[in-house]
């Protein structure tokens, strides 16, 4: 078949491989130019030069505008394919080709639709998440599903590696659904709307520690927020320090929220939700990283005692 693949960042590359891998012909790859922007700038490699190696004509734009549409219709494709595209795309464009288009979204859909999904399923203490390749419609990630493959969140694994193993799907994914619609075999899946979940995109206030948590949410929120990503945060004596690894206590605290209370296990336990009962594990933090850029291990860094607290006053 011929495809036109809409695509971005290292999502949009690997669905772009993928396809010059196999049997179809892609006549156009449309890209985003590249950006500073945070969430952007991580995991960037370049669906335009993957593009420009495999002589396929590239269209770079921020946004679909006519001459976009334009050039779609002129590279005349059976299907779209779309891979981390961050600006909307109108119904004139999505439903332009005779089998539509495809949206692969990082998700188990109807759940975590919208921004940052694997990170928000481990943050929301999912047991799974995955890959789905669905029909885009109106709504952002609703469309009918055609495939669908799931992993296991383990009790370790960080945001970095679920993303790492999720992208791993795409090849696999992508290639079954294209089977399906070159064969006439499809079998389309409604969403079922009443279960969808939306997240909102992440900013860098999303990634401040909240003490009101239980120490279980906030021990995977830490491992949520791995490098490349921008890391946990909060502030301590003025300061603002980054959480770069943590676990759960195996005593149990009381006292006032984000008090610095004790040595255990290699870092210092910080008290966190419903703290004056006193029987609750709290936060061990063992490794952070200050504003300099300098790593210090937990147990060693807050050896004064004191607070985390939100901001810097």
């Amino acid at each position: 078949m011929r495809i036109v693949m809409f695509g971005f960042q290292t999502w949009g590359c690997r669905t772009l491989q993928a396809l010059i891998d196999s049997e179809h012909e892609v006549t156009l790859a449309v890209t985003h130019p590249s950006s500073a922007q945070s969430y952007k700038a991580i995991w960037s490699d370049s669906v335009e030069e993957l593009a420009a190696r495999h002589s396929i004509p590239v269209h770079l734009t921020e946004r679909v505008d006519a001459e976009t549409i334009d050039l779609v219709k002129r590279a005349d494709p059976e299907v779209i394919v779309v891979n981390s595209w961050y600006t909307w795309m109108p119904k004139e464009l999505w439903d332009l080709p005779p089998h539509g288009t495809l949206n692969l979204h990082d998700s188990l859909l109807p759940k975590f639709t919208g921004f940052s999904p694997v990170l928000w399923a481990l943050i929301s203490g999912a047991s799974e998440f995955g890959l789905t390749v669905h029909r885009m419609d109106e709504q952002l990630d609703t469309g009918d599903i055609l495939v669908q493959r799931a992993l296991p969140i383990g009790p370790t694994a960080t945001g970095t590696e679920l993303v790492e193993a999720g992208m791993e799907l795409i090849p696999g994914a992508l290639g079954e659904a294209l089977a399906a619609l070159a064969s006439g075999t499809a079998e389309w899946r409604p969403q079922n709307k009443a279960e969808r979940t939306y997240f909102h995109k992440r900013s860098d206030r999303d990634s401040r520690l909240d003490l009101s948590w239980d120490a279980v949410d906030l021990e995977r929120f830490v491992r949520a927020l791995s490098a490349p990503y921008p890391r946990a945060f909060s502030h301590y004596r003025g300061e603002r320090i980054e959480i770069l690894s943590a676990s759960v206590s195996e005593a149990r605290y009381g006292g006032t929220a984000g008090r610095v209370v004790v040595q255990e296990s290699g870092g210092v336990v910080v008290c966190g939700t419903d703290p004056i009962r006193g029987g609750n594990h709290g936060l061990v933090i063992t490794r952070v990283r200050t504003a300099d850029g300098s790593e210090h291990a937990g147990a060693e860094f807050f050896r004064r005692g004191g607070y985390l607290t939100d901001s810097s006053d």
